[in-house]
C-alpha cells in the first residue's frame, strides 16, 4: 500500500524530488512521457548539489517548455510504498507554478503536454498525484 504524508519542512538533504502542480490560463498542465500512455504532474529527481528550487525550475522547463512562470513551494511530501526505495519513506518538495508562456517545442523525454480542468483518468502515479493535488487545494494554492 502506498502512503503519502505532508510536512511543513524537512532537512534539505532529504529532499530527492520536486513535483510542480502547474497551471496556465486557469487550466492544469499535465505531461505525457514518450514511453508511457499515462499523464503526470511535471517533476523529477534532484541532481547532486542542486538547490531544490532549481530542480523545480529545471524540471518544469524540461517537461513543459515553460519559459515565464511564477513558482513557489507548497510543502514537503513523502511517499512510502513497497515498490519504492525498498519500502522506505522518500521525500520531495511540492511546488505550485503559474505559467505565462511556453516554448513552442519540447526537448526532453516528454512527448506532449495538455491543459485540463482537473486530474486526467489515466495517471502515471494514481496513488500519489491525487493526494498532492488535494493537499495543494487544502493549503489554498488551487
Amino acid at each position: 500500500m502506498t502512503e503519502v504524508k505532508f510536512y511543513d519542512n524537512m532537512d534539505d538533504e532529504l529532499l530527492k524530488f520536486a513535483v510542480i502542480i502547474t497551471k496556465a490560463k486557469n487550466k492544469y498542465v499535465f505531461c505525457k512521457h514518450k514511453d508511457r500512455d499515462t499523464w503526470e504532474i511535471p517533476g523529477g529527481h534532484r541532481e547532486q548539489g542542486e538547490n531544490i528550487m532549481d530542480t523545480a525550475k529545471r524540471e518544469l522547463y524540461e517537461e513543459t517548455g515553460a519559459l515565464e512562470f511564477d513558482i513557489e513551494p507548497v510543502c514537503v511530501y513523502s511517499v512510502t510504498a513497497p515498490d519504492n526505495f525498498d519500502g522506505s519513506e522518500s521525500f520531495g518538495m511540492l511546488f505550485f507554478a503559474d505559467v505565462k508562456c511556453f516554448e513552442s517545442e519540447l526537448h526532453s523525454e516528454i512527448e506532449k503536454i495538455a491543459m485540463m480542468d482537473g486530474l486526467p483518468e489515466r495517471l502515471t502515479y494514481p496513488n500519489i498525484q491525487p493526494h498532492l493535488m488535494e493537499e495543494a487545494k487544502k493549503r489554498g494554492y488551487l
